[in-house]
Order: C-alpha cells, then structure tokens, then sequence
C-alpha cells in the first residue's frame, strides 16, 4: 500500500496521517495547483485548469515509485472576497468557511487526492508572508511610493484594483469590461488607473484618484536574478510553450515595481508601523500560500521548500496565472536571499467555454462543479472527458454531444465492454467458462497471439488497448479449442487489471471498480516502479495475475448517455434557469 492510501485509512479510522518528508536518494516532488479563490463554485474550466491537471501528475509520480505530495486550497484574502460578503450581507470569514467547505466537497467527488487542501486565512499564512517581507526589507528589495488611487466617494473608500472596472488600455484589446488589476481577455496586467472609463463594481459611479502611500517589490532591481532562474528552469523543467510565450511577453514589455501593499481589511497585515492600516495585496500572499499549507501539512515543511537540490516543484494552471508564478512569485523568493526550491515544470491551460460561450454563474450558464454531481454521470466520465478535451495548446469546448460520444463509444463500448466481456466470461460457471477462477495457460508464452502482444506492450506500453482489440473471440474458443482460450483469457485478464493500474490518474474510481471486480484489495498492488519489476511483467500480461486466483462479481462499469438524457442537459445549463446561483 502507498503512503497516500495509508493516510487516507488512517483518517478514516481516526489515526492522524503521516507527513512525508523529501527522502535522500529518491525523486522527491512536490505538486501544487493554483489555488481556487473562494467567493465562488468552481466550474468544469477550473477543474481542468488546475486541480485536475495536478491531481492526474501525482497520481502518477506515485505510481511510479516518486516521493511525492500534493498541495492545495482556497485563496481567501482580498477585494473579491469582500465583494461577495457584500453581496450576501455576510462577513469575509463566513463567506470562506462556507465556499472552503464548499471547494473541499467538490474536490472529494472529483477524486482529487490532495495531500494537504488548506486555506491561506490562517495564522501559518501570516508568518511565513511576515518571515519573507522582513527578509525582503532587509535585502533593501522594496520601496515606498506614493501613487494614484481611485477613491469611491460613495462607498467612502480606497478602492482596490478587483473594485474598479472599465474599458482595457491595450489598443488590441479595449476589452469594456477589464478588471482594475488584469484584463480577462488579453490577460496582460494593469494597474487600476491605467482603465479608460473606470467604474466602481459595487456602486457603478465614476470613482476619484487621491494619493496613498503603498510598499513596492523593486523587480526591476531583481531582474538579472529572475531572467537567469527564468532562462535556465524554462529548459531544464520543459515549459508549457504558452507558459514561455506569456513569460516572455511580459519580460519584454519591462519589469516595473510592483505594488505589494493594499487599502483593505481582509487579509495578511503589513508587519510595519508606518503601514499598519494596510494588507498585503492578495497577489503577493496567493502563491505564498503553497508554502504556509505546506506548513499545515508538516512542521517540517522547510525540508520541501528549501532543498532545492533534491525536490523539484511542478506546479498546473490557467493561462491567466503565468506571470505571476513565473515572473513575481520567483522574484519575492529570490530576493529573499534564501535557499527556495523554485519552480521547475509549469504546465498551463488555456480555457475551456461552455457551448457557445463562456461559463456564467450569474447566468445560470455551464455546468459547475456542484451540478455535474447532479447530472448524475459518474466522476470518472467527468475526468475522462475533461481530460481527453483538455484545453493544451489553445481554447476547447465543452459540449453534451461530444460528451455522450465518448463516454457511449470509448467507455462504455471499448473499455467497458472489453472489461467485462473477459470477467464477465471467466465468472462463468466450469463447463461454459471458469469458475471465477483465472485459468492457468500451459501455452501463454508460446501461443503466437500472446507473443506478438507482449512485443507490442514492450514497444507501446502506452497502445496496449490497440493491442487488445486484435485478440481473438475467446467466446468461441471456448468450446472449440480451450487450451487456446485459456491463453487468450489469461492474458485479457492480466491487461485488464492493467488497465485499472494505468487508468487509475485519469479515473480513479473506475480502476478501483475493476479492481473490486477482480477480487483484489483497493490499495492497488500494481505498480509502475521500475524497481519492483512490475514494469517488466507488464511485457507480459499473463504473469500479472496468478493462475488459480478467484475473480469477483463482474458488473457493467459505465451506462449508455441517451439522446433525451442530453436534450434536457443542454436546456438546463443553457441559461434557462439563472436562479440555479448559490
């Protein structure tokens, strides 16, 4: 059994779990995604962005043997926070308890197997934010600056660049709708004074610019340290191209300071007598926070964050992230003057959009995280199509017919067929198949079928299911030659319970369900370690189970999405029914 599935019986059984620390000798990695912010339900587009991603990787690493944890949670400081208490007459605390807990849920139906899902409104985020800005007001990287900010008389405030909407300054943009600190179409980033038109977002008045004095992070300062980190991980850790491509962009277009500090209440206080009325704007703590849930997981999480000569951090996101994870984030770390594990591999997705648009909670627009549970369709069909549609290299679409397509013709025909036509078989009573019982084959290693599959499987681990299309109709064997149907069963078996190996970082409860189905314990015995020798009785499927081993209750594993099932589907995300808003 792995640590990760030790953890999860042992909390189930009340035992505290286990941290793993980084291990001299073994590839030590650390996952993380960005994290979700909490004023909202997360739609499919997010999932697939971030949490998804992720969650497939360490799933991964950990079948191949790798050391590895997955970190986590909910970005709860700032203005969008504070935007939605007002909304829901609530205060900020209340709204991240109810949308953490709401996160957290979502993320266990999805099968995301975090190793640690925290929060950054803790008090673990406010002493690692505090430890590196004294580290950084040491090293002389920051500044203060009196600036421009727009006041909302009305409202009686400052304020923040998330509360200032208007018209994108970038003349192959003029996106009417820009947010005051990122333009959503063009993603560059702004400054909030740099809109055309500016708008307040709670009141719509056009807002005042007054003097106010904030803390800046001097990047122009660090940009010989940054371009070097840049210019040797973005080779070395195989960048996302369009992870460079931003990156790059925002390089180019020169390295301004950039403001640290915000006129807010709800988030991390600035630990400085002239500033104490400010908080760290949400930009600077966010990506800290990998760092602080970390720290909720281990109180050794130094071990993780400073050691970068033995653990590589791969970190997943959207599009919209990449500046801030590849240009800020590794210049707050570097101007600490301390000894970061810094990001190695980023892998970054563009969007997915919904039918003919885009995602729209206010709407009643797409299928939000919390509604796929109510579709109905199991999280392993949600995970295959994310997966298989995974927006790479530029935008998707997400649509029913697509989704009915491939869960009626690659899932339910091919791999849900194949899976239980073997067991199914195998389950049959002596006389008509075998008892349940895998059959021992006298012929498997010379029988010619068996032996061009397993030159394929050792070519094309990764085209097994080719493979097993092209293997004989061992319900007709049966009676006419059951040596040879034998051989042909006992090798299906054995890529069967492949496949629930392989399959497991892309559907994780399937795999658990052929496993069930093949009487076997769920901690998956199988692995990809090169160690253990597994990979190499993959070459060979018919040594992967034993003959004699009892089989359990075959079960179809996915049900047919019919035609009407998706008419109404599509009705009822359409936007039809916009009072579905949590």
């Amino acid at each position: 059994m792995g640590d990760h599935e030790e953890n999860r019986e042992g909390e189930k059984e009340g035992r505290p779990k286990i941290p793993k620390l980084p291990i001299p000798g073994k590839r030590n990695i650390l996952v993380t995604s960005a994290l979700p912010y909490v004023n909202n339900v997360p739609h499919l587009g997010n999932i697939i962005g971030c949490v998804l991603s992720a969650d497939v990787f360490a799933r991964y690493c950990r079948l191949r043997g790798y050391n590895v944890i997955y970190i986590c949670g909910t970005d709860e400081y700032g203005t969008a926070t504070e935007t939605k208490a007002l909304e829901e007459n609530s205060t900020p605390q209340q709204i991240c308890d109810k949308y953490h807990a709401i996160h957290k849920e979502v993320y266990n139906w999805f099968d995301i197997s975090f190793d640690e899902f925290g929060r950054t409104s803790t008090p673990q985020q406010t002493d690692v934010c505090h430890a590196i800005f004294k580290k950084l007001i040491e090293n002389n990287w920051l500044s203060e600056n009196t600036i421009q900010q727009f006041y909302c008389e009305k409202c009686n405030r400052f304020l923040a660049d998330r509360l200032v909407e208007g018209t994108c300054p970038f003349p192959n943009c003029n996106y009417d709708s820009a947010r005051g600190d990122q333009c959503e179409k063009c993603c560059q980033l702004l400054n909030s004074t740099e809109l055309k038109d500016p708008r307040c977002k709670v009141c719509q008045t056009t807002p005042q610019i007054r003097d106010t004095i904030h803390l800046f992070l001097e990047l122009p300062l660090l940009k010989d340290k940054l371009e070097e980190y840049i210019n040797n991980m973005s080779v070395a850790g195989s960048w996302s191209q369009n992870a460079i491509q931003a990156t790059y962009a925002w390089l180019k277009g020169g390295l301004k300071p950039r403001c640290i500090t915000r006129d807010l209440k709800w988030g991390v206080p600035v630990p400085h007598e002239k500033f104490k009325d400010k908080v760290f704007y949400v930009w600077f703590d966010a990506p800290i926070g990998y760092v602080s849930i970390t720290s909720c997981y281990t109180p050794d999480w130094e071990k993780w964050w400073k050691n970068p000569e033995n653990v590589e951090l791969y970190q997943f996101m959207g599009k919209d992230n990449v500046p801030f994870h590849t240009v800020m984030f590794p210049s707050t770390l570097l101007g600490t003057g301390e000894k970061w594990t810094l990001m190695k591999s980023i892998s970054v997705t563009e969007y997915l959009n919904y039918e003919t648009g885009k995602f729209s909670k206010s709407k009643g627009i797409g299928v939000f995280s919390n509604d796929a549970k109510d579709t109905n369709i199991p999280p392993e069909v949600w995970r295959y199509y994310l997966l298989t549609n995974r927006p790479e290299v530029s935008d998707t679409v997400f649509t029913w017919a697509d989704l009915q397509a491939k869960l009626n013709t690659e899932l339910l025909n091919n791999l849900g067929n194949f899976v239980n036509r073997v067991l199914s078989f195998i389950a049959k009573p002596p006389g008509s198949g075998y008892g349940s019982i895998v059959p021992d084959a006298q012929q498997v290693e010379s029988h010619p079928l068996t032996k061009r599959l397993a030159e394929k499987i050792g070519d094309y681990l990764n085209q097994y299911i080719e493979a097993m299309e092209k293997e004989s109709q061992f319900w007709k064997l049966y009676k006419q030659d059951q040596a040879s149907c034998s051989v042909v069963m006992r090798t299906s078996v054995g890529l069967v319970y492949l496949l629930a190996c392989l399959l497991e970082p892309f559907m994780p409860s399937f795999s658990l369900q052929v496993l069930k189905q093949l009487n076997l314990p769920p901690e998956r015995p199988f692995s990809l370690r090169d160690e253990t020798g597994d990979l190499e009785r993959a070459r060979k499927p018919w040594e992967v189970l034993p003959a004699g081993h009892k089989i359990g209750t075959p079960d179809p594993l996915f049900r047919e999405l019919k035609d009407e099932e998706v008419a109404f589907f599509r009705v009822k995300f359409s936007g039809s029914q916009a009072d579905r808003v949590a």
